[in-house]
């Protein structure tokens, strides 16, 4: 769910002014799952832009402050969520891990990269939720090293209904700056998609796996 419903207006205006979002409702883009999708989100552009990269790091310390108690550490998932944990960790002067989406196949062969200890109560920090699943499998491994995972922070979710549920399912609260409704809506304002595309661009919401048919 989105944390407030202005600052998800406000990053989803800048999402799609430096092009981190990109809507092309008649034209999509095929991602590696082979799915159809009127929408490209690559929030990896806002690290570019130090004001945009500052003002995500002041919302997401705002969740912290707001939401979470008494947090020791923070987590990013790698490899998007790194760079924004490390900003966040910084600001609130924690310590900083990250997990891998495997472990390395050399070496200690560790999953989760840094110094951590049994009970630490974390936060994770991700740049985009789609279904959840990448997001939930680093809160996983984190459960699994005894370490207390308060919630997950990202930048911006989809908006799907398995993501939802597999939250719920693995009884992880979590927390966007912004969604695809809050950006279908400025993204209207702004004039960059037409109001007749809305539909089109919902449908795609509710049923990504099987979109445009």
């Amino acid at each position: 769910m989105v944390f407030n419903e202005e600052v998800a207006k406000r990053v989803a205006a800048k999402l799609l002014e430096i092009e981190a979002v990109k809507l092309q409702p008649h034209k999509p883009f095929t991602w590696a799952s082979g799915w159809q999708s009127p929408i490209y989100c690559d929030n990896r552009k806002t690290l570019s832009y130090p004001a945009i990269r500052y003002k995500i790091c002041e919302r997401f310390c705002d969740i912290i402050e707001d939401r979470f108690d008494s947090i020791e550490a923070i987590a990013g998932v790698a490899t998007a969520g790194i760079p924004h944990g490390v900003l966040v960790a910084h600001a609130l002067s924690l310590p900083f891990i990250y997990v891998r989406n495997s472990s390395k196949g050399h070496g200690l062969q560790n999953r989760i990269e840094g110094e951590y200890h049994a009970g630490q109560r974390v936060v994770v920090v991700e740049d985009l939720i789609s279904s959840g699943k990448s997001s939930l499998s680093a809160v996983q491994a984190l459960r699994e090293a005894d370490l207390q995972v308060e919630g997950l922070m990202a930048i911006f979710s989809y908006g799907f209904q398995q993501a939802i549920d597999n939250f719920a399912e693995a009884e992880c609260v979590y927390y966007t700056l912004s969604d695809y409704s809050h950006l279908v809506e400025q993204a209207i304002q702004a004039n960059y998609i037409k109001t007749k595309d809305v539909t089109l661009l919902n449908n795609w919401r509710k049923s990504p796996e099987t979109w445009p048919h």
